[in-house]
């Protein structure tokens, strides 16, 4: 049997990999292992070309990962996920240029440099962006205090987290919470 590797764009949850797996199977496509941005099938032409599963991907907000740049820049993304999202940026003392220097064992400015040159924003604008979805999500729940949430995030205080907030959503948390 042979097998080939997938590497996924945008394959950042489990959500994610839950349509990817329903999909391939409609397609009777045989994933012998899948987590976030990699697929590995069974390579078996016959029964699907890869025409067909860049269609289906492309379908679902996703695409196959053809450069080594498009494979840093989603390993940030899933790396960036990973600390706002999974670990509540817990761990904040270490700095998110840290993180991401530790875990892609790159320069910042590397890093940085090639989000920028493949993404319609900033690498600071998408944790910024990633930061206020993690604050909506942690409203929306009532488990903590706005100030924990700031904290969490790692803001600076609440009016900080609050002028952001406000400044990409268009409401102020409170607006946001009650609508």
């Amino acid at each position: 049997m042979k097998t080939k590797k997938l590497r996924i764009k945008n394959m950042h949850c489990n959500c994610c990999i839950h349509l990817v797996k329903i999909r391939f199977k409609e397609m009777s496509i045989n994933i012998i292992h899948i987590e976030q941005g990699i697929v590995i099938i069974e390579d078996n032409p016959s029964v699907v070309s890869t025409k067909i599963i860049v269609s289906t991907l492309f379908a679902l907000g996703m695409s196959l990962i053809e450069s080594q740049e498009e494979q840093i820049v989603d390993n940030t993304k899933l790396a960036i996920i990973e600390l706002i999202h999974h670990l509540n940026n817990v761990d904040s003392v270490t700095r998110k240029s840290e993180y991401l220097v530790e875990k892609l064992n790159m320069s910042y400015d590397k890093i940085s440099r090639i989000f920028s040159r493949n993404e319609p924003i900033t690498l600071e604008r998408y944790i910024i962006n990633q930061k206020i979805d993690r604050t909506k999500e942690l409203v929306l729940t009532n488990e903590f205090s706005l100030s924990e949430i700031a904290y969490m995030m790692d803001y600076s205080s609440v009016q900080h987290l609050s002028g952001q907030f406000k400044k990409i959503t268009g409401y102020t948390v409170s607006e946001y919470k009650n609508k």
